[in-house]
């Protein structure tokens, strides 16, 4: 979504709030929000207005499905007029809402809810319903408007991502920078997210859920799964932080679907967007975010491309760096990421590599990571020196690897590397 369009957005919630003289939140269909207003008439917002659900889509940015099956059990997505919503208090629903279905022809696009009034307490008239609806009427046009261009710039961001080098780059490049107009202009990152939870390569979530972004896509990730890509764009080339902000989101999104509702999980993992250190016992991801470096040129789109999955596959593989990492702070995962798959397979390592052998791999790992030095590698797993010395001979039988020789240690530990991506 553009700035212009979410700034329209904003603006026309706000209208709405202004003549029914209560707060108003924009969804889209899919309950995801787009903006909201806090409207009070003496300039404090209403403690009773955050009642748990408007809580958690203010926070959140969306709904859990638990609480969109109930309100569209009301009957909202084939309503054409405004539907009262009695307070729930078991559901989380203190206040009762009025739903205002944001259509456009024929098509319900999103809902702008409004807080009921309290019993006793005069409500929204009729005539100020009407003109609320009129004015959700207009919000319909502009997500009409959106959804179509949005359609567009997915399709044509994956021919860019996913074309061959040569006429058809070029062809496609040309493509998306017509689609975008004016907006074609940088500094852009790109954000891929993986896996994308869902085989469906059409279920990448709305940009305008997602803030900063131009277009999101999907870009298949071998037989089975899907990378989530992401186009963002930046104030400046010297900042990241639109980029992480919108990585971020897309990560509570992933493991929203992939968990149920889960909300983001980065206790074990550290802050987004910061690199912890590689080696360290963390917590497999199960789902990761990469950012490439920024870019001005839409040419350069597939080279950032490359660059922001290869930023996620290290994330996935040293968690570390995640779960949002940055191409720039990779460090050897740079070079690793290049490399061809079967890079991993190197005949002197290949037995080290057998489920038989695991132990020995991460002994081999951490005594490479901590420079050759055996009383840290020792502590850090825990054990004897002698019994690290014994685990080391056996790697060096197995591979025929001396580790005394620097070119020796330089293959073991690339490859050990690369066998995690």
């Amino acid at each position: 979504m553009t700035t212009d369009s979410r700034g329209n957005y904003q603006e026309l919630v706000d209208e709405i709030s202004e003549l029914l003289g209560v707060p108003a939140t924009l969804e889209n269909r899919d309950f995801e929000l787009i903006a909201f207003g806090a409207y009070d008439s003496e300039g404090e917002l209403d403690p009773s207005a955050l009642d748990p659900v408007r809580t958690r889509s203010i926070l959140t940015r969306r709904s859990t499905a638990a609480v969109r099956t109930w309100f569209e059990g009301f009957g909202i997505t084939r309503a054409t007029a405004p539907v009262r919503i009695p307070p729930t208090p078991e559901a989380g629903v203190y206040r009762g809402r009025i739903c205002l279905p944001v259509r456009h022809r024929g098509v319900v696009l999103g809902y702008v809810w409004l807080l009921d009034s309290e019993p006793g307490a005069p409500g929204p008239t009729d005539p100020q319903l009407d003109a609320a609806m009129r004015v959700a009427a207009r919000i319909g046009a502009l997500l009409a408007d959106e959804a179509q261009h949005g359609a567009d710039l997915s399709r044509e961001l994956r021919a860019v991502l996913t074309a061959e080098r040569g006429w058809q780059a070029d062809m496609a490049v040309a493509a998306l920078r017509t689609a975008l107009g004016p907006r074609g202009d940088g500094p852009y990152a790109v954000v891929c997210v993986a896996p994308w939870p869902s085989a469906d390569p059409d279920d990448a979530p709305s940009a305008r859920t997602v803030p900063h972004a131009t277009a999101l896509c999907t870009v298949p990730w071998g037989p089975t799964a899907q990378w989530l890509t992401a186009l963002i764009r930046l104030r400046a080339t010297d900042t990241l932080t639109p980029a992480t902000s919108a990585a971020t989101r897309l990560l509570e999104r992933a493991r929203g679907v992939e968990g149920g509702g889960a909300g983001p999980d980065t206790g074990t993992h550290g802050t987004p967007g910061t690199h912890g250190t590689p080696g360290t016992a963390a917590a497999p991801l199960t789902v990761a975010a990469g950012i490439a470096s920024p870019r001005v040129a839409l040419a350069e789109l597939a080279a950032a491309w490359q660059e922001a999955s290869a930023a996620a596959r290290a994330a996935l593989a040293e968690p570390g760096f995640g779960p949002v990492a940055e191409w720039s702070r990779i460090g050897p995962y740079r070079l690793l990421t290049s490399l061809p798959p079967e890079t991993a397979q190197d005949p002197a390592v290949r037995p080290l590599l057998s489920p038989a052998h695991r132990e020995l791999a991460r002994t081999t790992e951490i005594y490479l990571d901590c420079a050759g030095q055996a009383a840290r590698t020792a502590a850090e797993l825990g054990i004897h020196r002698q019994t690290l010395y014994y685990r080391l001979s056996r790697v060096e039988q197995l591979t025929g690897l001396d580790l005394d020789d620097g070119e020796h240690r330089l293959l073991l530990h690339m490859a050990l590397k690369a066998a995690r991506l």
